[in-house]
């Protein structure tokens, strides 16, 4: 646990003052849950750096045991907010799994997950993966390439388990995605029948971020979709290798969230917009001049209090690179995005990919409307608030105009190109039935799936 104390906040510097003028806030203590990963990098910079104080906020953060806490903690008032999974938000929101309206005026950032496989299985995969001139594998790499190795092991009787954070965790969505592209059906959810396990090539379970080595080292699972440093840490153990991350799954695909009840952005306004502008402040901070303050985010991360992952771990990732077998380490500078590319501003068409997923696998039953996507987004996704929020932080001298969306912004971003997914199917957020009628597994128009089969 850390907090600031009154103390700390009497000696920080005198623009607390005048922050303080600027917003009535009608609540200054908080405190803000977090899993260990170097995605809530965001809520530890504006920790760290006084951004909160500046607003007036007395913030505690408090790291959370796994996703379901983190959410009953926010739903139940314990936590004013949270660091979250995007699709927890709408998962609630629609009633699946706990009931209650979570929305998000913040996105926390973008990529920053990977698909890893044990050593045994990557030598398997590895026949069936062209090689580039210097011998080392091609990237992307297509679940194409397991295909064989997870038909295999089904002929010999053994279930091909993988893990993945949470049942609406992006882990999830992109784990399933990258199997279904590569012809591996990963199972449906039904309402009879929760495991998401209906029909699967491969069996995807629930095992807590930091577990994930430990998981694999065991042999409980062959392999895993996790935010890091998760991946880089069986690298360094020698214990995996990661086959993808989900920049190259899908290009700036969005991540966390965070995420408040809607209760409390309607109680207090004025606290939750500067949330958000500190936030915001913390977010430009962590990607400007090319990314020149991530050694020192890298610092702040590895603290026991935060990620507690050795600094050499979470730098591997954290400062635009990425190592894949041991020595392979290639450049991805936009591995994990905070700010760039309007990276935290909650867009209406990412809320609505992810419902697509849940509609995708029967996390949603039933077919939904067009308009029922966009008005479920819409009642979630608030760039309102952070709109306002971004305007205060312009007219406090700490960011441009232009570095935000235009104010005419409709939410939506334009689609995604073919050619930015591994599948090569653009996603339009404007669209969402034609988009699901367009991948190849998965369920479409008015499908359901009953007992064990899909029908429809």
């Amino acid at each position: 646990m850390i907090k600031r104390t009154l103390m700390g906040a009497l000696l920080a510097s005198a623009s607390v003052s005048s922050a303080w003028a600027q917003l009535a806030l009608e609540k200054d203590e908080l405190t803000f849950g977090f899993i260990k990963l170097t995605d809530m990098a965001p809520l530890a910079v504006a920790y760290e750096n006084g951004y909160f104080l500046d607003e007036g906020l007395f913030v505690t953060l408090e790291a959370q045991a796994n996703w379901k806490v983190l959410l009953d903690g926010v739903i139940s008032g314990t936590l004013d907010g949270a660091h979250m999974l995007a699709g927890q938000p709408l998962a609630a929101t629609i009633g699946y799994g706990t009931q209650a309206h979570i929305i998000t005026p913040f996105s926390m950032d973008l990529n920053g997950n990977g698909i890893t496989v044990s050593n045994a299985v990557w030598e398997e995969m590895k026949p069936n993966i062209p090689t580039n001139a210097d011998g080392l594998p091609q990237h992307p790499i297509s679940a194409s390439a397991l295909k064989p190795v997870v038909d295999k092991y089904r002929s010999e009787g053994k279930p091909f388990n993988m893990g993945m954070v949470f049942p609406v965790s992006t882990h999830n969505y992109e784990l399933r995605y990258w199997l279904a592209a590569g012809g591996l059906n990963p199972g449906y959810y039904s309402p009879e029948n929760i495991t998401g396990q209906i029909g699967a090539d491969v069996l995807l379970s629930v095992t807590p971020p930091p577990q994930m080595p430990a998981t694999l080292e065991a042999g409980t699972i062959y392999g895993y979709c996790v935010g890091e440093p998760w991946n880089q840490a069986a690298v360094f153990k020698g214990i995996g290798v990661p086959v993808i991350t989900d920049y190259e799954l899908w290009k700036n695909n969005p991540e966390k969230v965070f995420g408040i009840t809607a209760e409390f952005a309607e109680q207090y306004p004025n606290t939750t917009k500067a949330v958000v502008k500190a936030l915001i402040r913390a977010a430009i901070w962590l990607d400007e001049n090319d990314n020149a303050n991530r050694m020192e985010a890298v610092e702040m991360l590895s603290q026991p209090e935060y990620v507690g992952a050795d600094a050499e771990v979470i730098a591997n990732s954290m400062t635009g690179t990425f190592e894949y077998e041991k020595g392979d380490k290639r450049e991805v500078p936009d591995f994990n995005v905070f700010f760039r590319y309007n990276a935290t501003y909650p867009y209406y068409s990412d809320a609505v990919w992810y419902l697509t997923q849940m509609r995708r696998w029967g996390q949603i039953p039933e077919a939904k409307t067009d308009a029922w996507y966009d008005e479920t987004a819409k009642s979630v996704y608030r760039p309102d608030i952070y709109m306002e929020a971004a305007k205060l932080v312009i007219e406090d001298g700490y960011a441009t105009e232009d570095m935000f969306p235009a104010a005419d912004e409709d939410g939506y971003k334009d689609p995604t190109p073919a050619a930015d997914i591994i599948d090569g199917i653009p996603y339009d957020g404007t669209q969402p039935n034609a988009y699901l009628d367009s991948l190849p597994i998965g369920l479409k128009g008015d499908q359901t799936v009953v007992g064990t089969e899909v029908k429809g």
